[in-house]
Formats: structure tokens, sequence, C-alpha cells
């Protein structure tokens, strides 16, 4: 009777102050509520509520997610300029050769691990095949694209070289369009789509936290096009090497 309701803190103290009486050093954690005029509605430590308490904790855990989420960057995106060059073959009479050119290589790369990351690429070029038989000279002016996608290794390098070497293999298509050009073209040649397999490997060299510079050589392994004519079809495999060099920016 008369004895004014106890807070839930002070419940769980109750059997401690009964053995210790309560003196200005035991209830230091209540002094500066009490100062506020706040008495024991707020629990209390060194001045802060568990309101302040509990915000201060959840922004330190937003900012460490952050800071975390940065340093685990896994995509990255990549825009090279690239050379075109592509062996000469010859089967059934008719000799292929191609112009050298240039075009560019577009890519997104997503890595799984330290080790491992997926990749998807596309690619244009255009030059002109140059076809040679005995039935006389044939020439068809073509754009190239080109879309792969498959693996990338990252070989272990120390730090201190500050350089990422890695390899890649890959699967996908170059897609020959005949621009129609007047002076680069035969009658009845069609777009035509080869399967191609992509090999080789790269470095990238740091320039910022978030930004490398990328060289890499690209080995094109497909069957030549013949623009669906079979006077201009060499039945051989061919390869396209295709060395290259730009930017790289990771987020």
């Amino acid at each position: 009777m008369g004895r004014s309701a106890l807070a839930p803190w002070d419940l769980m103290l109750w059997p401690i102050n009964q053995i210790a009486p309560a003196t200005p050093a035991h209830n230091l954690w209540q002094t500066p509520c009490m100062a506020r005029g706040e008495g024991t509605k707020h629990f209390c430590y060194g001045g802060l509520t568990m309101r302040k308490i509990a915000i201060m904790l959840a922004s330190a855990a937003f900012l460490i997610g952050i800071a975390a989420s940065a340093q685990e960057s896994r995509s990255e995106i990549s825009l090279q300029g690239t050379g075109f060059f592509t062996k000469d073959t010859s089967g059934q009479g008719t000799t292929e050769r191609s112009t050298n050119t240039g075009g560019f290589l577009v890519g997104y790369r997503y890595n799984l691990n330290r080790w491992i990351a997926a990749e998807a690429v596309y690619g244009y070029d255009r030059n002109s095949q140059h076809y040679f038989s005995t039935e006389g000279f044939s020439r068809i002016q073509a754009n190239i694209h080109q879309a792969t996608g498959g693996f990338v290794v990252h070989v272990p390098t120390p730090r201190r070289f500050k350089v990422s070497p890695y390899v890649l293999a890959e699967g996908g298509a170059l897609v020959f369009d005949p621009t129609g050009n007047g002076f680069g073209s035969v009658p009845g040649a069609q777009r035509q789509a080869v399967a191609v397999f992509a090999y080789g490997c790269g470095a990238d060299f740091p320039l910022l936290r978030h930004v490398a510079l990328r060289a890499e050589y690209r080995g094109l392994v497909y069957n030549a096009p013949d623009f669906g004519l079979a006077t201009l079809n060499t039945n051989t495999v061919t390869h396209t090497a295709q060395p290259s060099a730009g930017i790289v920016i990771h987020f």
C-alpha cells in the first residue's frame, strides 16, 4: 500500500538493491534522465536512451552494409576498340580473302566468385570478303555482328603487380549481313549466321577504385561464310584474330 509502481527495469534490479541499498553511485545510470525530468520513463546509460542507442546501432549497421556492398562489386561493363584480322582459306576450287578492319566490343561480366565470372559480349565490324575461282572474282561487303557468352577464369597474381590477368572461353554466333553496296555485292547473297567458338586472354590494369584499362586478345574459330551461294562455298574453317583495348567500369 502506498508504494509507487515500479518500471520493468526497476523490478529486475530490485533484488540487487535489497542486498546493496541504492546510492547515487549505484544509480548513475538513472541520473542523466532524472536530471532532465524524465524520471524512470526511459532506460539510460551515459545519458543515452534506448531509443537513441537503437538508432545509432541501426545507422552503423546500414553504413557497414553499404561499405560491404561497395567492396563486393561483382558486375562490370567494358567498351573496347578492336582489330579484325581473318585468315585466308581455300577449298573446292575457291580462295577467300577478307579485308582487315576494326570495330568495337561491348561486354558485361558478372563475377561469380574470386576466380570465375560469366560474360556476355556483343561486337561489330565491317569488312569485305573476296572470292577467287575459275569462274572469276566476287566481292561482298558485309556488317559482322558478334554475340558470344561464356566463362572467364581469373589468374591469381601477387597484389604488388597491380594487374588482373584472365583467360576466357565462349560460344555464340557471327552474323554476316551484306550491305548491298553496289561495288561490293553479288546477286543472291543472303544474310548468314555461323556458329563461333571464342577463346582468349587479357589483363585489367586498375586506374581508379572502380575503373580499369583492359588489354585483350580473342581468337574466333568458325566456318568461312558463303552467303548462301554454293559457288562461294570453300567448306573450310577459318580463324579471326581480334586484339582489343578499352576501359572497364566495376559496379
